[in-house]
């Protein structure tokens, strides 16, 4: 029996539906693979990756996830409302979300590329004079997101914003990390994870992707594809690399001798 995807209100999410009606599908966002190839996509009750080269759609379907799950499109907790551009595309409209038994009390999305935004909002809103409430910036550390660099205030947000019993859904978060801080993700990750949490996540990552039992859906020209660590794309090719730098390199630069 099909279960209600409405007033999602935090529920953890098992499937998620792309409801095909009264599209054009030969126009963005509509004519992607990532949208247009399959209806359902299951999702693992704590960790599934969303993967792909460069204008696969991820992005374009992990935002649409997040808003038809009742976050901002630029980003925050569902309490954020704020808006500096409307780029967001129309595909949320046709998600529909199905939901789990399990009941998250957190929630975030995180989008790498307005990340300095959701920062900027809460600044502003820490300096309303008629805010009563604690300031919000305490919840993430107690120092502006500003005054840190781009990797530590992702990292304050990981350890201090993200409570655990929530619905996390982060694009791109190694955009800010070095790799010593994405295996610092990857613990800090499972500590939200027997807390409860679940995690979607858009990512090119080999370090991130690799977390355990996690599900990874590499998308594909035949719609998003379940596949192991090990055949991913990105895997390959950066083992490949990493063992054979210099034939890459002339490949790439050309032979100077």
């Amino acid at each position: 029996m099909e279960r209600s995807s409405f007033d999602f209100k935090g529920y953890v999410m098992d499937i998620v539906q792309v409801r095909k009606d009264n599209w054009e599908d030969t126009q963005y966002p509509y004519n992607l693979d990532a949208v247009q190839s399959w209806d359902r996509l299951a999702l693992h009750e704590n960790v599934t990756f969303l993967v792909g080269e460069n204008g696969s759609g991820k992005s374009t379907l992990i935002e649409a996830i997040a808003i038809a799950a009742g976050f901002n499109p630029e980003g925050g907790s569902k309490n954020f409302n704020f808006s500096t551009e409307e780029s967001h595309s129309p595909l949320s409209e046709h998600i529909r979300l199905s939901r789990a038994p399990k009941r998250n009390k957190d929630g975030y999305f995180l989008r790498a590329e307005s990340y300095f935004n959701v920062a900027t909002q809460i600044n502003e809103m820490d300096r309303d004079p008629y805010r009563r409430s604690p300031k919000l910036i305490n919840a993430y550390g107690g120092t502006s997101l500003h005054q840190q660099s781009h990797g530590e205030s992702f990292m304050s947000l990981l350890l201090h914003r993200f409570r655990g019993e929530g619905l996390y859904i982060l694009d791109e978060p190694e955009a800010a990390l070095s790799p010593q801080r994405q295996l610092a993700f990857l613990a800090r990750m499972h500590d939200l994870v027997q807390a409860g949490s679940q995690f979607i996540i858009a990512t090119h990552s080999p370090i991130l992707m690799a977390y355990p039992q996690a599900w990874i859906y590499e998308l594909q020209a035949g719609g998003p594809t379940r596949v192991d660590w090990e055949n991913v794309e990105h895997v390959d090719t950066t083992r490949q690399f990493l063992k054979h730098p210099e034939s890459y390199l002339r490949a790439l630069l050309g032979d100077d001798e």
